[in-house]
């Protein structure tokens, strides 16, 4: 086998506690006494000696608030080495929380670092838009989170400016806890916003911070990744 081939696939040295290898899979470097929490089945390799606890206390806590409330879909990882994670090809994004919080729908959580503080929440204002839960999962602390995109993600830096950034809920992914949220309703752009019934929703965002949205806005995407 012709070694250079395939040498360009070859992780790259650790530089970071989460990082990309390519677009679509992330590598973490486990230490013992940083374990991890990552969305059950994602892992697809690891190097060293690397544990998995599906359904642990901390989650079997809040799984009949999770999503549907149909089971509880994350695994405590913990160990030394390296562990590679994936959802079914999505894009993944590395954040390193310095003390911020984020709001993220749960089918777009990949990973987070145990440490943080973190639970189900209620989001206000979202429960009347059509295809959308009722709860999205709150992090918040210093250390590592990583999200999943169908597809490239745009992050919007709502800080920029004096104006509000709307989102087709269907398309967002996560956004900075401390961002003011509210809905508005349009009919005029029904039938060009969203894959709705007659009428197109969308969510507005101000303040400090920043918002990241996927191009996909099908919610067979969060059925699938509901799993």
């Amino acid at each position: 086998m012709d070694q250079q081939m395939i040498s360009g696939f070859a992780p790259a040295p650790v530089a970071a506690r989460m990082e990309n290898h390519g677009a679509s899979m992330l590598k973490v470097a486990m230490q013992s006494g940083q374990d991890l929490f990552a969305r059950t089945g994602s892992m697809v390799a690891y190097e060293g000696f690397v544990q998995y606890e599906p359904n642990p206390p901390a989650v079997r806590q809040m799984a009949s608030q999770w999503l549907t409330g149909e089971g509880a879909p994350l695994m405590r990882c913990s160990g030394d080495g390296l562990l590679y994670l994936a959802d079914y090809g999505a894009n993944v994004v590395c954040i390193n929380l310095g003390g911020d919080a984020l709001s993220v729908n749960g089918t777009n959580l990949l990973a987070f670092d145990a440490h943080l503080q973190w639970g189900v929440e209620r989001v206000k204002g979202i429960a009347k838009f059509a295809g959308q839960g009722l709860f999205n999962v709150g992090v918040s602390g210093t250390g590592w989170v990583a999200l999943t995109s169908r597809g490239t993600p745009i992050v919007v830096d709502c800080g920029r400016g004096e104006d509000e950034t709307y989102v087709d809920p269907d398309a967002l992914v996560a956004w900075s806890s401390g961002l003011k949220v509210k809905g508005k309703r349009s009919f005029k752009a029904s039938s060009l916003i969203g894959r709705g019934s007659g009428e197109a929703y969308q969510l507005g965002f101000s303040g400090q911070g920043f918002v990241v949205v996927q191009p996909s806005e099908d919610s067979t995407d969060r059925l699938r990744a509901r799993g």
